[in-house]
């Protein structure tokens, strides 16, 4: 989860009286509901919503299976920007209410929006930009994330007990997001933490584990991950663990930094009520 992102005034993106922002793509993407091929476009359209920190996919008409829509049965309210018109995909032998929709902006006028399974229970099953199956939700053009193996000196304490200490950090820069330190196993406590079986996918890193710490204090559960198997972009985190900065008190290099405020924030302080 991101902040909206902060786009060059040079860019091609383009605001409608809705409060949309979208941005033509040049990447052939296809959605697959099982076997079946229900999106296929190489003009594609990318669209963020006020409300949402990650864009979306709309496509045009012609690249969609739309003998496979039905006007939806039980339309949602109040959700993705004014949209009224729903629409019930039909496809490889299941209904999944809700899963498409279209935007009342004229700017997107003959684009059709879909779900993401992965981030509801609607929607397709499988994604792709251009050969490469793509998670989660699509990858914003203009955000970047980067590792860099680094040899600053990362010190993490939890209520005051130090349980991770290295100079051997990888840190993972990624655009509205707090700086995020993966460190080596062996400079962690993970003797201090259990394994849990909360996963969650990233578009840009891949599928991550979890672990929530086995002391005492008001510290929120899975507040360690690792990435088992990361996306080649970010490789150099693979094994690796790291802390949510926003639970934990980390000194760098000698400096205490403060804890972020950021969309994870409630999302923890929520799991530790």
């Amino acid at each position: 989860m991101t902040t909206r992102p902060a786009h060059p005034a040079a860019s091609s993106i383009r605001t409608t009286p809705e409060g949309l922002l979208w941005e033509p793509s040049e990447r052939w993407v296809r959605g697959r509901k099982g076997d079946v091929t229900v999106v296929d476009s190489r003009h594609p359209v990318l669209v963020w919503e006020p409300h949402l920190p990650v864009p979306q996919y709309v496509f045009p008409h012609a690249d969609v299976r739309t003998d496979l829509l039905r006007p939806a049965k039980n339309p949602p309210t109040g959700k993705h920007t004014g949209s009224r018109i729903f629409y019930d995909l039909d496809a490889d032998g299941e209904v999944r209410d809700n899963a498409a929709w279209t935007f009342p902006a004229d700017d997107l006028a003959g684009h059709i929006a879909f779900e993401w399974f992965l981030r509801t229970d609607t929607g397709l099953d499988h994604w792709y930009e251009e050969d490469e199956e793509i998670f989660i939700h699509p990858r914003d053009p203009h955000k970047r994330v980067d590792a860099l193996p680094s040899s600053r000196h990362v010190r993490v304490e939890i209520d005051g007990q130090l349980v991770a200490d290295t100079r051997d950090p990888v840190l993972l820069f990624e655009t509205s997001l707090p700086t995020r330190y993966y460190l080596p196993r062996e400079d962690v406590r993970l003797d201090l933490f259990d394994a849990t079986d909360h996963s969650t996918g990233c578009p840009y890193k891949g599928t991550a584990e979890y672990w929530s710490w086995r002391g005492e204090g008001e510290v929120p559960p899975n507040i360690l991950w690792s990435y088992a198997a990361p996306l080649p972009a970010v490789e150099a985190v693979q094994g690796r663990v790291a802390f949510f900065n926003e639970a934990v008190d980390i000194t760098l290099d000698g400096e205490r930094l403060d804890r972020p405020d950021t969309p994870f924030s409630r999302m923890l302080r929520k799991g530790r009520s």
